[in-house]
């Protein structure tokens, strides 16, 4: 029995050709897209590095009293004490050179002090967003309508206040003359605004007459690449700062038929109990002669098998 492939990524990687190399003009923002050991490795390597410098100009001109005659790691543990304000006073400059050379490296380690210091302050001082997304959309009948729909949860448990949501339609068409290009289109939302989003958040579009997934197929969205791009902002009630995700769901992870299950139920002591190991599930709903999905498996309506 031959294995199924996986299944593509969401969202193909885009090349980008002719785009000017310009590799030092963004290193700030390129410094705080790393992460935390990548970054802190960075600063370190950094000053190991300038010390390195150092301590062969040490090397080269000599005048450090009490170093051993051509230890290179005499310069360098002087070069860093230096740089490091320690001071510890057995090794210190003696001549004209090598106080020369004190100089310029206390100005650099003032420098590099006080940029590596701002560096990690404002990394540190980020407001990430821990937004999950469910695994799949959906389309199935709500209320009689079929309702695009999916799911976002706050994953730290506190208010997001004044969340806004938008999901975006893209996908490819031909101008009469025969050019192709992405469009994109707003779809409306049954409430794309939350006054305090905390744990779950359950996303509707009705796909009604003048809904551009009005009269769609699962083999209709497929032609023409769709994606569902979705972006949500507001403000961390703890932080007080803004916070952002997104999102985008390519075609094949449209569920046709489908709803999530059921995450919210009721204990005996009347306490609502929000189980989100069920965040991901998904139940088929029964098929109707205006609604004939889900299909069987096989007839390419995206279905998990």
């Amino acid at each position: 029995m031959s294995q199924k492939p996986p299944p593509p990524p969401a969202v193909a990687p885009v090349i980008a050709v002719g785009v000017p190399r310009a590799p030092f003009r963004d290193l700030y923002h390129r410094f705080l897209r790393l992460s935390w050991p990548l970054a802190l490795g960075v600063v370190v390597a950094f000053f190991l590095f300038l010390n390195l410098i150092f301590a062969g100009l040490y090397f080269a001109t000599g005048g450090v009293a009490n170093a051993r005659p051509g230890s290179f790691a005499d310069a360098f543990f002087f070069s860093v004490q230096t740089m490091g304000t320690i001071g510890y006073g057995s090794m210190y400059p003696a001549s004209p050179a090598a106080n020369a050379l004190v100089v310029v490296e206390a100005v650099f380690g003032l420098l590099v002090t006080a940029v590596a210091t701002g560096l990690v302050f404002t990394k540190f001082a980020q407001s990430n967003a821990r937004i999950l997304f469910s695994k799949h959309v959906t389309i199935t009948l709500w209320d009689g309508v079929p309702t695009l729909m999916f799911r976002v949860s706050n994953e730290r448990g506190n208010l997001i206040i004044e969340a806004q949501i938008r999901v975006i339609l893209v996908r490819t068409e031909k101008t009469k003359e025969g050019v192709t290009f992405y469009r994109m289109v707003d779809l409306p939302l049954c409430r794309d605004r939350s006054p305090a989003f905390t744990r779950s958040w359950s996303v509707m579009h009705p796909i009604v007459p003048g809904s551009l997934l009005h009269g769609a197929t699962p083999e209709s969205l497929k032609a023409c690449e769709a994606e569902v791009m979705v972006s949500l902002v507001g403000t961390d009630d703890t932080s007080l700062q803004p916070v952002h995700a997104r999102h985008t769901y390519a075609d094949h992870e449209i569920l046709w038929g489908m709803r999530h299950a059921d995450i919210l139920s009721e204990r005996e002591d009347g306490r609502l109990i929000l189980d989100l190991n069920k965040f991901h599930d998904v139940v088929p709903t029964p098929a109707t002669p205006e609604f004939p999905y889900p299909r069987d498996v096989g007839e390419g309506d995206g279905v998990l098998e």
